[in-house]
């Protein structure tokens, strides 16, 4: 094992015990390097890329809102190196898969499986830095559960593009530095290479099939260890940070339903998307104005609110029930302007009892305004604030995933065992499929220096 990059995973904010098990991920994907003959690469570079932890915000980063993050402490750990041709070489080290493309502006990325992600990237790459492009062997390893709500194909977008930046330079290439000057034009790119938009002279094309924001690529690159970052979106725009409290940590757990955002859950999560770009055109017809985001919309003036209610009420669209759009937009408010900046708050004062309150109250707009919870993730919610954790509610896109729980850290471990135990007698046939860890507020993507 590297004890290098355990030391330099501890001193950017992971916890020694999770620094450790990056560190034989990096293993399991050299010796993969070494087994392609590509272990004395002079270019080869290693990346550390972390899922992440939405604490609230919950669909609100494309419409323009607010949301609380920080990088959870799983994610993947990558190793690229540079090609002589344009040829991509992609595998996963712990599970064997493997996928090869070209870097192409013509590649399809039509799949029904993981290489959807890095083939969006590489003909996204190819289209907007146009040149002498190098393809590259990258390898990867994982800890991060997969489709959980946790942003693994978030975190695979980013570990892609960061691959091929750095095997091309792309830092000196002219159309990077000037369309992506900071991390968050960095975040808000790569959230339009999974959505397909356009950013700035960065022209989209297809994505990824999902209608998403940039709120996974922000926590996972600029994320502080330690600390929930508060962001506005479209574009992105750092707010505020409030100190994750001390001694607290959070207790994850995965329900086993799989949340698939271009699988099973991708038309019901394109759906809460596309109505809240529904409730802006109506808005904006209504008015005569052109805002830019449903955030926009409803607080340009006080009164707005109350309008854009009215307006729904008596509307009549094709594809939406009116109360379907009501419930919709009181979701998008209520978490934009009352749970994420009120949870902030009680957590900059240290009131985590209220804290917990703006959380539970966030929780039960999404059941009943958003529903997009399951059985699973309703429940997990609840039995953790049964079991004494101050908060916790599901994130992610919904319709399956993940609940996080903030919990005291001496009694971490005996909170988690009670909680998993509680989960598989409720249901028992996820009990092979679910998963229950702790970790803190993580550091966010890094970069090594290349090998040697």
């Amino acid at each position: 094992m590297n004890s290098g990059v355990k030391e330099r995973l501890v001193a950017a904010g992971l916890r020694a015990a999770e620094a450790e098990r990056k560190a034989r991920l990096f293993d399991v994907a050299s010796l993969l390097l070494k087994q392609w003959g590509e272990e004395h690469a002079l270019s080869q570079t290693r990346l550390y890329v972390p899922g992440r932890i939405e604490v609230l915000g919950k669909h609100t980063d494309y419409a323009g809102g607010r949301s609380l993050l920080c990088a959870v402490e799983r994610g993947i750990t990558v190793i690229a190196s540079r090609r002589n041709d344009q040829s991509v070489r992609m595998a996963d080290a712990v599970s064997g898969q493997e996928c090869q493309f070209a870097l192409s502006s013509d590649l399809s990325s039509v799949s029904q499986d993981w290489s959807v992600y890095p083939k969006t990237v590489a003909r996204r790459v190819a289209r907007n830095f146009q040149g002498s492009l190098h393809g590259a062997n990258i390898v990867f390893a994982s800890d991060l559960p997969r489709s959980a709500g946790l942003s693994s194909s978030s975190a695979l977008v980013v570990a892609t593009f960061m691959g091929l930046r750095e095997t091309n330079d792309l830092i000196c290439h002219p159309v990077y530095r000037g369309n992506l000057a900071t991390i968050e034009d960095v975040a808000t790119y790569l959230g339009c290479v999974e959505n397909g938009q356009s950013f700035r002279g960065l022209a989209g094309d297809s994505g990824v099939g999902t209608f998403g924001g940039s709120e996974d690529h922000t926590a996972i690159l600029a994320s502080s260890p330690g600390q929930l970052t508060q962001f506005r979106f479209c574009p992105t725009r750092f707010e505020r940070e409030v100190p994750l409290p001390a001694g607290y940590i959070f207790a994850i757990g995965v329900s086993g339903v799989v949340a698939d955002k271009t699988g099973s859950a991708r038309d019901k999560y394109n759906r809460e998307s596309h109505a809240a770009k529904t409730i802006l055109a109506l808005c904006n017809e209504s008015s005569g104005r052109s805002d830019p985001t449903l955030f926009e919309a409803a607080t340009h003036v006080r009164e707005a609110p109350d309008r854009i209610r009215r307006l729904l009420q008596d509307s009549c669209h094709p594809s939406f029930p009116a109360s379907m759009l009501l419930q919709r937009f009181e979701q998008f408010l209520s978490e934009s302007i009352c749970y994420v900046p009120g949870a902030g708050d009680a957590l900059a004062r240290n009131n985590l009892d209220e804290f917990g309150e703006w959380v539970d109250r966030s929780h039960a707009s999404a059941e009943q305004h958003l529903g997009n919870q399951t059985p699973e993730t309703s429940e997990l919610a609840r039995s953790a604030r049964a079991f004494g954790a101050v908060a916790a509610s599901a994130f992610g896109a919904g319709f399956g995933g993940s609940v996080w729980a903030m919990v005291q850290l001496d009694t971490a471990a005996d909170f988690l065992d009670r909680w998993k135990k509680h989960y598989h007698q409720a249901f028992p046939h996820h009990a092979g499929s679910s998963e229950f860890f702790i970790s803190g507020a993580g550091a966010p993507a890094m970069v090594f220096d290349p090998k040697g």
